[in-house]
């Protein structure tokens, strides 16, 4: 999975995300109290004392100011703070931040001096260490949502990791919380796949155990037939006819047996793709003879595979014997690629039926026939699947079908 559509990391972000929106919220907090502070400590404070000296001052009276006040009237002014709007302001006289109340009265102007407030010290190491708070929080958040999605992320992962390499073994099962009740659901479903993969496998090895007996006596009666020197010959030809089928139902039959064994039970030697499309191209040459269709094998770079040659013998000989059985005239060719069988025809194509197991969204005249359909294709595509290749169904360009089998590189590299 790509770092950036992690399911840790999202939830690393939204804890960011909440922390950064929870501390704004905060901060706005923070700073419409430290103002309010302000005003209540310093400009009040400053108003009261004003409020105070300017009438015992236009009375006459010596004015007494608290300590760190000062009070100023008309021309005893200092220069710097002379012609100062109305109201509470900072200013700064040789590099000392004062603040200052400005005012005026029936005698003249006046101005009250705070000379000894540690309010912007405070204002300061308050800001700083909200500053420093923000930093610890954010990255704390950083830290848990981390952790968190650790611990959310890591049984899934070693969850879908069992899953998908097939473990005896589900993890989690013992859990009384969600990842528990999907482990146990995962466990149940794999649990009924494989008793249904056995009972398969095991109907197929019966079946095709029990055909055995009676094709071998078909073929022993059609080899019987053949042998004797008076035989008619439309029946010699009959049984020439049986024999062909029964030899292709008892290859058919070995196919089934081999498909219902384990992959890890069964020989894989390495087998020559070339060899295998040459020999089954030159034995389907009598299913077209007669007809206006020319069988051609075309070559290509030659590969080869370990794999049971059975099936690969199944896989690529049914390709081309449907194609040469539903090409009424034109050609069927065969070629290899680069880790690939293909075989093309000219004949009708796919009907609907057949083609919207390929996942192809065209459009087919119902009832027409079919270059790889019934049984064989049904077998190749079993075949594909035990060797972890792909059959690929196309439509050739100017009518008819194209088949690929595309091995995996594990194949075509052991």
């Amino acid at each position: 999975m790509k770092p950036r559509n992690s399911l840790r990391r999202r939830i690393a972000v939204a804890y960011l995300l909440f922390a950064l929106g929870s501390s704004l919220f905060l901060a706005a907090i923070a700073i419409a109290a430290v103002e309010g502070i302000e005003v209540h400590l310093v400009d009040n404070r400053l108003a009261e004392a004003a409020a105070w000296a300017a009438p015992r001052h236009a009375g006459g009276l010596p004015v007494g100011m608290p300590a760190g006040l000062s009070f100023h009237h008309g021309a005893a002014i200092p220069e710097p703070l002379r012609h100062l709007p109305e109201g509470v302001g900072d200013v700064h006289v040789d590099g000392i931040g004062l603040h200052v109340l400005s005012g005026k009265d029936a005698s003249g102007d006046y101005v009250v001096v705070d000379h000894e407030s540690d309010y912007e010290k405070i204002e300061l190491v308050v800001y700083s260490m909200f500053g420093l708070g923000f930093i610890g929080i954010m990255l704390f958040s950083l830290f848990l949502g981390g952790f968190i999605g650790r611990r959310f992320v890591t049984p899934i992962t070693t969850l879908a990791t069992a899953v998908r390499d097939s473990s005896s073994e589900l993890p989690l099962l013992d859990r009384n919380d969600e990842l528990g009740t999907l482990a146990r659901a995962f466990a149940a479903h794999t649990s009924e796949l494989r008793i249904y993969l056995e009972r398969e496998r095991l109907f197929t090895g019966d079946v095709s155990h029990e055909l055995r007996t009676p094709l071998t006596v078909i073929t022993g009666a059609a080899e019987i037939i053949i042998a004797q020197h008076d035989a008619r010959p439309a029946t010699a030809a009959a049984a020439e006819r049986i024999l062909r089928a029964a030899n292709e139902a008892s290859a058919c039959v070995n196919v089934l047996l081999t498909l219902a064994r384990s992959r890890d039970r069964i020989a894989h030697p390495v087998t020559s793709i070339d060899q295998i499309a040459r020999a089954e191209t030159a034995r389907s040459q009598p299913l077209v003879a007669g007809r206006p269709v020319a069988l051609r094998f075309l070559g290509g770079p030659a590969f080869a595979i370990a794999a049971p040659p059975e099936l690969l013998v199944a896989a690529v000989g049914n390709l081309i014997r449907n194609a040469c059985q539903y090409t009424l005239q034109g050609e069927v060719s065969v070629r290899l690629g680069e880790g690939l069988v293909r075989v093309e025809d000219t004949g009708p194509g796919l009907p609907l039926a057949v083609r919207a197991t390929f996942d192809q969204e065209q459009s087919a005249a119902p009832g027409a026939g079919s270059a790889g359909s019934g049984l064989g294709l049904a077998l190749v595509r079993r075949i594909c699947e035990y060797l972890g290749a792909t059959l690929l169904f196309s439509e050739r360009d100017g009518g008819g079908s194209v088949f690929e089998i595309r091995f995996s590189d594990a194949l075509t590299n052991s």
